[in-house]
């Protein structure tokens, strides 16, 4: 069951009729544990017990550090006794975290990067039976879905209690907001206490509100289905014949697959916070136009917002972020955006993914150390041509850079870049790949890509410049259509959401 399917819209529907009935909120918690399972339990139901187990797991490790002193060391009135003992305590927290963090982090590394370590230690150490270890491995084990999200949620919720924020005791709504079905595969990252603060005043919602979140799915569902993955199947016949792509073909499916992914991932958010809202739930923005951005740093506030703010809180904050100096600021950025890289996938393209973006956020701040010494400088980038080259050079990199994301096989991703520019097509490979399977001529794709920037443009100057949007009757009256519109046009049988690989 995703979230684009008729299963799912009968799911939500008897959720939402149940979930509303219960006038309760551990009644309604009740209903979207056992929805959750549910919803897992029709993609993956033999990993629901290790999605239970880590949840007790990091519930019990959270109630531990959120004890602030040792047993029987409030009852001693002496003033070093305390000292002690709050020193003694400090150190059994630090240790209860550093555990819980390790068992999170080994729990990821299980299943997603065995056969990475093992297949490249295989060679320089020359044991082969590493590298079949590797392919058993590969070939016998699939990670469950959603295992980064939801590693990532309990190292923040363990951090977060060991900073000072309170420990909770409710094992049901910890569960709950664990395993809570809008979020669970792919994110949004959402914080326990953000998701438990709105619990509290839950509400009936408005037509308004309703209205909203139905448009959101049907937003959603355009994006992925309807746009997304016709701009897959361009993607996937381009990167699958590289040998015959010319350099053309190849810049059409760069361009192609950054929509592609945006329009894939933030769909899916928009689905998830649709659903949520529904039933009263307020979950986090992960987009906010991102392509419009003019520095890889603005990119990065405003793409994946969630893991954004979860690096910078939980990595750089704690490497020492920019209280460091210079060097040192550069040093943080390179190796946060180094395991956001590995975090997305065990391949080297993913590493050099994410170090293309340290290397840039290093450029950024370096250029922005020297903007603020040279007036003139600082002045520049903020004039219409200093802006537009921003855009130009920010947006370059992320494109470029997502051909180590979509191939991150390195032999593969390198190919591309030798391919970039004078490589001429294969003969046959305009009337197999454009007339035969799309349909369409190269020109008419590049034309139709070009409309579909053009709309993005427009909907961007609406919404931050005049800070227009469309009322809620209006809304209600566009979702019919542009849920037949999915219904009739979206493309057979779909693709899968991209990032459930991560």
């Amino acid at each position: 069951m995703t979230f684009i399917s008729i299963t799912y819209g009968f799911f939500l529907l008897v959720l939402l009729g149940i979930y509303w009935s219960v006038n309760s909120l551990s009644g309604r918690l009740l209903v979207l544990l056992i929805g959750s399972l549910t919803f897992y339990a029709s993609l993956q139901i033999q990993y629901i017990p290790l999605l239970l187990l880590i949840t007790l797991i990091n519930f019990y490790l959270g109630r531990a550090i959120g004890t602030n002193l040792t047993p029987g060391a409030h009852k001693t009135n002496e003033p070093n006794q305390k000292q002690s003992a709050q020193k003694s305590s400090n150190q059994r927290r630090w240790q209860l975290l550093l555990l819980g963090i390790g068992l999170n982090v080994i729990c990821l590394v299980s299943f997603k990067y065995v056969p990475f370590i093992l297949s490249n230690i295989a060679v320089p150490l020359n044991l082969p039976v590493a590298e079949e270890s590797a392919s058993w491995v590969s070939t016998n084990l699939i990670a469950p879905l959603g295992i980064s999200f939801f590693t990532f949620e309990c190292i923040a919720y363990l951090i977060d209690v060991y900073r000072g924020a309170p420990a909770t005791r409710q094992l049901l709504q910890f569960t709950a907001y664990k395993l809570y079905f809008p979020k669970l595969i792919s994110g949004p990252i959402t914080r326990y206490h953000q998701f438990t603060g709105g619990l509290k005043n839950i509400q009936f919602p408005t037509l308004e509100r309703i209205t909203e979140g139905l448009w959101l799915i049907t937003c959603g569902a355009v994006k992925k289905s309807l746009v997304g993955d016709r701009l897959g199947i361009l993607v996937d016949l381009s990167f699958g014949n590289l040998e015959r792509a010319g350099s053309g073909d190849l810049w059409l499916a760069i361009f192609a697959y950054g929509l592609q992914l945006y329009l894939d991932f933030s769909g899916y958010v928009d689905m998830a916070r649709g659903s949520a809202l529904l039933m009263g739930i307020n979950l986090p923005e992960n987009f906010d136009f991102p392509y419009f951005s003019t520095s890889i740093a603005d990119f990065w506030r405003r793409w994946h917002i969630t893991l954004g703010d979860w690096i910078r809180n939980y990595l750089y904050f704690p490497l020492g972020g920019s209280r460091k100096g210079l060097a040192r600021t550069c040093l943080n950025l390179l190796i946060v955006m180094l395991i956001t890289g590995i975090w997305h996938g065990a391949a080297w393209g993913f590493v050099v993914w994410g170090g293309l973006h340290g290397l840039a956020l290093i450029i950024h701040r370096l250029t922005d150390a020297i903007a603020n010494r040279l007036n003139w400088v600082k002045w520049w980038w903020q004039t219409w041509l200093g802006v537009l080259v921003a855009w130009f050079l920010t947006q370059s990199m992320v494109f470029v850079s997502w051909v180590f994301f979509r191939l991150p096989k390195i032999n593969q991703a390198n190919l591309v870049l030798q391919h970039l520019w004078s490589q001429p097509a294969d003969i046959q490979f305009a009337q197999k790949v454009y007339i035969e399977a799309i349909g369409l001529g190269r020109i008419q794709i590049a034309l139709l890509i070009g409309i579909l920037i053009t709309v993005m443009t427009l909907i961007y100057f609406f919404h931050r410049t005049l800070k227009l949007q469309l009322n809620w009757p209006v809304k209600l009256l566009l979702m019919p259509l542009g849920l037949y519109t999915v219904w009739v046009l979206a493309p057979q049988g779909g693709q899968p959401y991209i990032y459930f690989d991560f």
